[in-house]
């Protein structure tokens, strides 16, 4: 996705086409996870690998990082991520930079996702913080975990970005410090309860007290996740939430790359979601490759 010559780039999205639509790629259990810088949320992440390997599943994750200013990768890096559960077999850890995005998902990130999910059980997505990213991860992943950090003064800051309406769970971490987590916790149950009415009135986001420090609470978040899979399924809200988030990818991957000038010519981007919708089941790649190639035709013709 990153290769900006045509013929690579054709080449890598027909791939990323044919990896979308192997059986393991619909089963894969996709999970973001985000909160503010300091809450604990790689921790947590190697706390969860840990619970998961041992249930024998299969893992990758993708950590978006900031970008280097120099080198324009990954600033962090894989090493300062997971600890030993990154180098156990059956898990593959990615470090990805955020690029130019402000915080958001590069396209590398769905591409990421989508190879993952052609082998692992579980594919989960940490974002590089609290911003831009929550509302474009959630468009990935089945599942958005958000990790609050005990104490931290951030509720209402969250509630004014609107972050509350968008994870499908919410974890208070290090509950190892006692009144403090439960408190935090208690604010984020009301802070939910003031918000705007769910998108799905069906699913109440738990909000739960977990310990990556000391392994407490980790099979209920594994419960819970599962839980949350098992009631998307059922509802057949799944596929449409893949697919509301695959149009929505196409387009602004299109966008970034043609512009608004060259939706344009296409009849704007309105009509490029009418053209991506078409055919409800073409993966998002497909969509970017024969969607973009249209637009380039009627570039030419200009």
């Amino acid at each position: 996705m990153d290769d900006r010559r045509p013929a690579q780039r054709r080449s890598a999205l027909a791939l990323l086409d044919r990896l979308s639509q192997l059986p393991q790629s619909r089963t894969a259990r996709r999970v973001g996870i985000t909160g503010a810088p300091g809450a604990g949320k790689s921790t947590l992440l190697n706390a969860l690998v840990d619970a998961l390997r041992r249930q024998d599943q299969r893992i990758g994750v993708i950590a978006v990082d900031p970008s280097s200013q120099r080198s324009g990768g990954a600033l962090l890096g894989d090493r300062m991520r997971l600890g030993a559960s990154a180098r156990e077999s059956g898990v593959f850890l990615r470090s990805m930079a955020a690029r130019n995005r402000l915080g958001g998902l590069a396209d590398a990130t769905w591409a990421g996702a989508a190879v993952m999910s052609a082998v692992f059980d579980w594919v989960f997505i940490e974002t590089v913080g609290v911003g831009q990213s929550e509302g474009e991860v959630a468009q990935i992943v089945d599942s958005l975990l958000f990790v609050a950090q005990p104490g931290a003064g951030d509720m209402l800051q969250f509630m004014k970005a609107g972050i509350l309406e968008l994870p499908d769970l919410f974890v208070v971490n290090k509950s190892d410090t006692g009144a403090l987590a439960r408190r935090t916790r208690s604010e984020l149950i009301a802070g939910l309860d003031l918000g705007s009415a769910p998108d799905d009135p069906q699913w109440v986001p738990p909000v739960l007290l977990a310990s990556a420090r000391d392994r407490v609470g980790l099979n209920e978040l594994v419960d819970r996740l599962s839980r949350h899979r098992d009631h998307l399924e059922a509802g057949d809200q799944l596929q449409a939430r893949r697919h509301a988030g695959a149009i929505r990818f196409a387009t602004d991957s299109l966008l970034r790359r043609y512009g608004e000038f060259g939706l344009g010519r296409m009849g704007g981007v309105s009509r490029v979601e009418q053209r991506l919708n078409e055919d409800p089941d073409r993966s998002p790649f497909r969509g970017v490759l024969e969607v973009g190639q249209e637009i380039e035709r009627a570039l030419g013709g200009g």
